[in-house]
């Protein structure tokens, strides 16, 4: 998922939203879209977030994680507005005037899980009563799931929390921590629940970063080491098993990837080993139309 280059503007942010909603979206208009950034870019206007950037590069970078997953132009709409309601003047009457249920319904949705917190994240993960947490912690997953009778809703905040994990260094440590904490308890578990592995990998290993940030750095250093090597090594891989495929006459897709952090740190935990006992860095997948 991209969403992460600096870009010297928030119109060249949005220059790249309307590219990436144009590659998967059947319709060339994009006046809601439009009408949401000209709303949001003067509901926040003279904001900025912790990094000094104007706040308008967070609910920007929020839509273009949505349009990557070639969500609705409602649901980008939304992403734009998510948080006009709560830190601007605009009423939620006025967003529904302007905007119709649909948008607003969603704004809406996103709004009232804000509220929603894991009190108990900062406690050390050796405390006692980590069985207790882990309950609080699948409590708390049921009732975001039953708060949002939209699935979109879920989807935004998903995206929110995505792009405030990746900004999470101007954030205090403490706070680097608690968020770090209820990403992993809260947020992955649900991107896993609902198939969207490109943004629980991301969470899980932005979360391993600030919370065990020594084996973080240690992975990332052994891992990275040669990456256009061991990247080169999965493509050949993919190439000869591809091939194999063809000469059989067998209909297959064929992709590779090189594990990411937190599953390879899981492994080591499990099997206690260390990153240079773990052999099955890479993978490959194999998709083919019958079991035969």
């Amino acid at each position: 998922i991209r969403g992460t280059k600096d870009f010297t503007s928030p119109e060249e942010l949005y220059d790249e939203l309307k590219k990436e909603i144009k590659k998967y979206h059947p319709s060339d208009d994009t006046s809601l879209v439009d009408k949401a950034y000209r709303v949001a870019y003067d509901a926040h206007k003279g904001q900025a977030r912790k990094s000094g950037e104007p706040y308008i590069i967070h609910p920007l970078c929020v839509a273009i994680v949505l349009a990557e997953l070639e969500l609705d132009k409602e649901t980008i709409a939304a992403g734009l507005l998510h948080d006009v309601l709560e830190d601007t003047i605009m009423t939620m009457d006025e967003m529904r005037a302007e905007f119709g249920d649909d948008v607003a319904h969603l704004v809406d949705g996103v709004t009232k899980l804000k509220h929603l917190h894991l009190t108990d994240s900062t406690k050390d993960p050796k405390d006692k009563n980590a069985d207790r947490l882990e309950m609080q912690a699948e409590n708390l997953r049921k009732m975001f799931l039953a708060m949002a009778k939209d699935i979109r809703v879920i989807i935004i905040k998903l995206a929110d929390r995505l792009h405030n994990m990746r900004t999470l260094k101007y954030m205090k440590p403490e706070k680097q921590k608690e968020k770090a904490r209820e990403t992993m308890d809260i947020y992955a578990p649900i991107a896993m629940r609902l198939g969207i592995s490109k943004i629980k990998v991301e969470l899980d290993d932005l979360s391993l970063k600030y919370l065990k940030p020594d084996v973080y750095y240690d992975l990332v250093d052994k891992v990275a080491l040669r990456k256009s090597e061991r990247q080169e090594f999965v493509n050949n891989i993919v190439k000869q098993v591809k091939q194999h495929m063809d000469e059989a006459s067998i209909k297959a897709q064929v992709d590779g990837r090189i594990k990411h952090f937190f599953s390879i740190y899981k492994k080591m935990v499990n099997q206690d080993k260390t990153v240079d006992q773990i052999y099955d860095l890479f993978a490959v997948r194999i998709i083919v139309e019958s079991v035969k």
